[in-house]
């Protein structure tokens, strides 16, 4: 009985949690989630290397991977945080190196190692890394290396921040969009409606991956990486907000005519008062299960554009940008890894946002069963 009592006179927002709590795929979605993000914004300190650093020795380098144990000289196991290295044979004909991983030959890791030097967040300069080798003249590729060389562990790390921040930041900009007209459209109906859906559906209506490309090639080749970014994340934001206008008017519709609001009406609350203090905080729950099912879209976008090379450009780092080296059937022949460890990642992402959204989804319902 404690207990239905204390349900009854729960909020919107304790009934939701309580909800969102019993859905465990959603909850490991979102660990996951968090643990990306955090590798976004500490990209510098958990990447070994910049993502730039080249070694034209090391081409095509294989995967070297992390291993913990060795054996000594009286055949008995020992705790070892080491890495292959790699036993180099040079064709001669074919003028090329071929690298295979030899065990005998042992690179010492360790946390919290000496390297590059880099500004965290561009404010403090510092050369620790949280993992590496301990002998900064030594090289270590975990998941392998590309074409000229590069650390396809550490682009990748960075790659995570331009991905995973144009998917949030172009979902900010299509929930302004989605929010301010799916808002004026449901609140005042009318010709208003009318005129901002006739505006939904034409955007709705247009090819996208036409347009976009239109309009990532009008970008001009001389601005800065920066400024493409924001870019094509505005490009990435143009179609993404038609679907949230429409729930948003399709609530505020229902909304309108509600006692709450009518007595806000009555009580003189002024109409922005009405939208944003009364009709707004109201479907809040299923905004955020939204946004949470938006991102993942604009993560394929740009991912999508970048493949294709008409969104982000090197020296920018995105997953996109990496997968444009599988666009070789050569290097991925010789080089499968510059093709399954970026797709893994957005494909984890992905899935991981596409969970997370469902199970908010059902718990944005709290008096559902």
């Amino acid at each position: 009985m404690a207990a239905g009592v204390k349900s009854a006179v729960a909020g919107q927002w304790t009934l939701l949690l309580w909800r969102f709590r019993r859905q465990r795929v959603a909850m490991a979605s979102m660990i996951v989630i968090v643990l990306f993000y955090l590798v976004a914004i500490f990209a510098e300190f958990l990447a070994p290397y910049g993502p730039d650093m080249t070694r034209p020795q090391y081409t095509y380098a294989p995967p070297q991977g992390i291993n913990m144990f060795v054996v000594d000289a009286s055949g008995s196991w020992q705790f070892k945080l080491h890495a292959a290295g790699y036993k180099i044979t040079v064709d001669e004909q074919a003028m090329r190196r071929t690298f295979e991983v030899d065990p005998e030959k042992i690179i010492p890791l360790g946390f919290l190692v000496a390297g590059e030097t880099y500004r965290l967040w561009g404010l403090f300069e510092t050369n620790v890394h949280f993992l590496g080798p301990t002998d900064p003249t030594q090289t270590v590729y975990f998941l392998g290396s590309d074409r000229i060389g590069r650390d396809l562990f550490s682009r990748l790390i960075y790659g995570t921040r331009i991905s995973l921040s144009i998917g949030l930041v172009g979902v900010v900009i299509s929930l302004v969009l989605g929010i301010f007209l799916g808002g004026v459209s449901g609140y005042y109906g009318g010709a208003i409606d009318t005129v901002i859906q006739r505006v939904v559906e034409i955007v709705s209506a247009m090819p996208t991956i036409p347009l976009w490309m239109g309009l990532a090639a009008a970008i001009p080749l001389s601005w800065s990486p920066a400024l493409v970014y924001f870019t094509v994340t505005a490009i990435v934001s143009l179609l993404g907000w038609t679907s949230l206008a429409r729930e948003v008017r399709g609530r505020f519709f229902a909304l309108r005519e509600e006692d709450f609001v009518t007595a806000a009406r009555l009580d003189g609350s002024s109409e922005m008062r009405l939208i944003f203090r009364h009709m707004l905080p109201s479907i809040t729950s299923h905004l955020l299960a939204m946004v949470t099912l938006a991102i993942p879209a604009m993560i394929i976008a740009e991912t999508s554009l970048s493949f294709l090379g008409i969104g982000l450009k090197p020296p920018v780092v995105s997953w996109g940008v990496l997968l444009q080296d599988a666009q070789n059937i050569r290097a991925i022949a010789n080089a499968p890894w510059l093709l399954i460890w970026p797709a893994l990642a957005v494909m984890v992402s992905v899935l991981s946002f596409n969970f997370l959204g469902d199970g908010l989804r059902d718990a944005a319902d709290p008096y559902g069963n």
